[in-house]
Formats: C-alpha cells, structure tokens, sequence
C-alpha cells in the first residue's frame, strides 16, 4: 500500500481478467475478531498462499469493526468482497447492517481502496428473503450509492436459487459481476470429490449462459471434510472428510487453464472457509491451527 491515501482509486485494481483461479479465501466474522487477529489472519492470506482477498461471511455488529477489517487489509495488501449478512432467521437485520457498512465506506477514507465489492448474501435469493424484484432493487439502490466511490455490488447465491425464479433475470441483469456458490457435495449426484467435476461445470456452465457476459466468482465454494446436523449430504454416495476436502481444491486447481478461458474474463475462486474455527469441516486450517492438507493453488498459468 502507498504511504498516504490515494486521491482517487482510478486505475486502482487489477484487471478483472487476471483474476481467475484461486484468489483468496471466505472469512467468517461472527467472532468478531480483534484487530491484530484481522492484521494476523489477513496477512498470511496474503503471504503465504498469495490470496488476493477475504470475502467476508457471517456478521460482527459491533460498532467499528468494518474499519478494523478496512485497516486490519490495508496493513495486509489484501482486498475485500465486503458482505451484508441476511443470515437465516428471516429478520430485517439485514437493513441496519447494510446501512452501517454503507456509512463506514462513505466515511472511511480507505474504504475505496480496500473493498472490491459488497454482496448480498448469503443466498438471500434461496432463502425467499425477498423477491427477485426487491433483491434487484436493493442492488441497483446499492450500486447509486457507491458508484461515486467505485465499489462495485452483487449478490452471492446459487444457480439453483436463480433457477427457482426462471433464472431471475432482473436480478442478473443489476448485478456488476455474479458470485456464484459452488457447494456440489449437496448434489443429488454427490459421490466423492475427484468425481465431482461434471456437477461443477452443470452449474457454471448455467451461469455463463444465463448471465450475458459478465464476471463469474465462485464465492462459497468448497466440499466439507465432515457431515453434521446443518451439513448433511443429499446423496448416500456423498463421502465428507480430509481427504475429498483435499481432493476438491486439487481439482479444481487442476483447472485453472479452464477457468482461464471462461467467457467473461474467467472465473476465480474463494476456498470456503479459512478456519474449522469458523465453519467446522470446511476450514483449510483445522481447530489446532495447523494445516488440514497442504495447500498452495495456483493464482495463474
């Protein structure tokens, strides 16, 4: 990051086409993490693994934290997909939280420089919060807001939610980029991760026919090492543990050449979640904080 402030973010991120492959991981902030956890957690996705970003999962509603997260990725050379939490209780909480995140990045003077985007999500479309036409309103609302400041807007969701709408076209179309959710353990078809590729393209190849050219991230995307109440497959064949945890982000590693040359400027992907702390089973580091498997994907070729 530059000593001071820049005066405008012009020309500040990367092209959108070199973003394709891993690009960083999902962070769930519902532990409200300290400052110096933030700065700890958010460079060693920078260092060690080359992430490009956090996107954030999950909801701190204590005053102030997204400017911890803004200072905590500006101390880390890291970029956010900031996120308004819907969660899963059908509240309205979703609207102070999306007016405190819009107060902080039109007050904090880095927030431009640090926040790519901000989602709804997660899966307000699957979860019936509202109707397409409001999600859609709610995004083109979002996008008058911070278009002065160059943060771009979304919505993090599956293609099966657009799906249930007749592809929800007016939700497509106010959209900047798509976040699209990449969960194919809950397959109907789900055996073992080396095996789940053609479960991967039904989806990704719905969104690039559906979704007239734009940008394509996997945001929630990720194959669980373990099943519990909440995480339960949907297939008898479906196999939960380390090794097809292991063996999903290989494959899709694999690919990178493929999601490369996606219509669109390709696809990048998130590794969903960070932490067992934060998600158990899905963490690329286990409730010891080591490692669960190695872990080094490829951010081009």
């Amino acid at each position: 990051m530059p000593p001071a402030v820049p005066s405008s973010n012009s020309g500040w991120w990367c092209d959108m086409d070199t973003e394709y492959g891993f690009i960083g991981f999902s962070y769930e902030v519902t532990a409200c993490q300290s400052l110096s956890t933030l700065e700890t957690d958010f460079k060693n996705i920078r260092q060690h693994f080359n992430g490009r970003y956090i996107r954030m999962y999950g909801a701190c509603d204590n005053d102030g934290f997204y400017d911890d997260i803004i200072q905590a990725a500006w101390t880390a050379g890291i970029g956010v997909h900031a996120l308004i939490w819907f969660g899963f209780d059908g509240t309205d909480q979703w609207m102070s939280r999306r007016d405190d995140l819009f107060a902080t990045l039109q007050s904090n003077p880095k927030a431009p420089f640090i926040t790519r985007v901000v989602q709804f999500g997660s899966e307000p479309l699957y979860d019936g919060v509202l109707s397409p036409e409001e999600l859609a309103d709610q995004v083109w609302n979002a996008r008058d807001q911070l278009s002065d400041l160059g943060i771009l807007v979304t919505v993090s969701d599956m293609a099966y939610s657009y799906q249930k709408y007749g592809g929800a076209p007016e939700v497509i179309d106010a959209l900047n980029f798509v976040d699209a959710h990449m969960l194919p353990f809950f397959s109907q078809q789900a055996s073992i991760a080396n095996d789940s590729w053609p479960l991967v393209l039904d989806d990704l190849d719905w969104f690039v026919d559906n979704v007239h050219g734009k940008k394509i991230y996997l945001s929630e995307n990720g194959w669980p090492s373990t099943n519990y109440s909440g995480v339960e497959p949907n297939s008898p064949n479906a196999v939960a543990n380390v090794q097809n945890e292991h063996d999903y982000y290989t494959l899709l590693d694999s690919e990178c050449t493929y999601f490369k040359t996606v219509p669109g400027g390709g696809v990048g992907w998130f590794a969903h979640i960070y932490s067992d702390d934060m998600e158990p089973g899905y963490g690329i580091y286990g409730k010891n904080g080591k490692l669960k498997f190695p872990f080094s994907p490829k951010t081009s070729c």
